[in-house]
């Protein structure tokens, strides 16, 4: 019988063993059911502040996104996904002068208002279903209809009335937010931050993302460590190096050339992911880049100062069951 007992308690305490090793790792990759839609929200604030001929600007920026992912297929290299960003939502507050643009409203192509014009974009964008090929890290592979979505954006602006060099560059921005590069960099905010396989506490990995934030080619190096296991969340920290990518291409803003070399940042980052899913529960970002713009144009150079600060948080929304929940 005392052996019995001993047995017993040995048993017992190897399967609290292996409870305790199991609660140590986890695998993080995308993992999501097929035809279920998938929700998250964005939300960020960001302050700019630049200093012109001895004065300094601020340009306040609120952005609100509701992203949506579906399922649809999957191989052993990839899932086959319907990307939606079914709310954008941009208040800026430039030294007092308000723009606010919502996809929820049509807004109006041929109006002489920047606001107006950009909801229009924005609301196409916002109908667009965007049908894309995402790694099991969650890495856009392949937006397989990005030429066609693009084009219609291009095609948009020659409906435009406005003229001059504000048309220009609203021309510019709009064909810009319509790129393959782009629209990968939106989805990789919510879905890229995952090492694709299992990973113990202390763990760390890297992704190295190349984006493009208002028309400026940065190159983000984000380190992940998994600090905690929590049931199914997995609770992860991240620092991120920021800087000016390699070789990067100038703005152009009508005739001036803006070059942005030494721009550098750091970004801090405290995540809960879902350990079913491979999905973030939650996410909060902030961020600091600084350095100098160089603008030079016919006849003139200057120098600009440059401080960015944001901070942004990223939710899940209940996932949605069904197929035909968006139209």
């Amino acid at each position: 019988m005392n052996t019995m007992k001993t047995t017993l308690v040995l048993v017992s305490l190897l399967l609290s063993g292996v409870t305790l090793t199991a609660q140590n790792s986890a695998t993080l990759k995308l993992n999501l059911e097929k035809n279920k839609v998938y929700l998250l929200k964005s939300v960020s604030e960001q302050t700019v502040s630049q200093t012109v001929n001895g004065v300094q600007q601020n340009v306040d920026t609120d952005v609100e996104y509701t992203f949506s992912i579906k399922m649809l297929d999957k191989t052993p290299d990839f899932l086959v996904t319907e990307v939606r960003f079914d709310t954008l939502v941009t208040r800026t507050n430039t030294m007092g002068k308000m723009v606010n643009i919502n996809s929820a409203v049509e807004g109006d192509i041929t109006s002489s208002e920047t606001a107006d014009i950009m909801s229009y974009v924005m609301n196409r964008l916002s109908k667009s279903a965007l049908f894309v090929k995402i790694d099991y890290a969650g890495r856009p592979l392949e937006i397989v209809n990005s030429k066609m979505v693009s084009d219609v954006a291009v095609k948009d602006t020659a409906l435009m009335t406005l003229t001059g060099p504000l048309a220009a560059a609203l021309k510019t921005q709009i064909v810009s937010a319509f790129t393959d590069e782009t629209l990968k960099t939106m989805i990789s905010t919510f879905t890229w931050c995952l090492p694709g396989k299992e990973v113990s506490t202390g763990d760390e990995w890297t992704v190295t993302q190349k984006v493009n934030s208002g028309g400026m080619s940065l190159d983000i190096i984000n380190s992940y460590r998994l600090d905690a296991i929590d049931g199914n969340l997995a609770r992860i920290t991240s620092e991120s190096q920021i800087k000016a990518s390699e070789n990067a291409a100038p703005i152009q803003s009508g005739a001036a050339t803006i070059t942005y070399g030494n721009l550098q940042g750091l970004g801090k980052a405290d995540m809960v992911i879902d350990t079913n899913t491979g999905l973030i529960n939650e996410n909060n970002v902030k961020t600091r880049i600084s350095g100098n713009m160089d603008v030079s144009g016919p006849g003139f150079s200057m120098q600009i100062p440059l401080d960015i600060n944001g901070e942004s948080r990223v939710t899940a929304v209940s996932p949605v069951v069904g197929e035909d929940t968006q139209e």
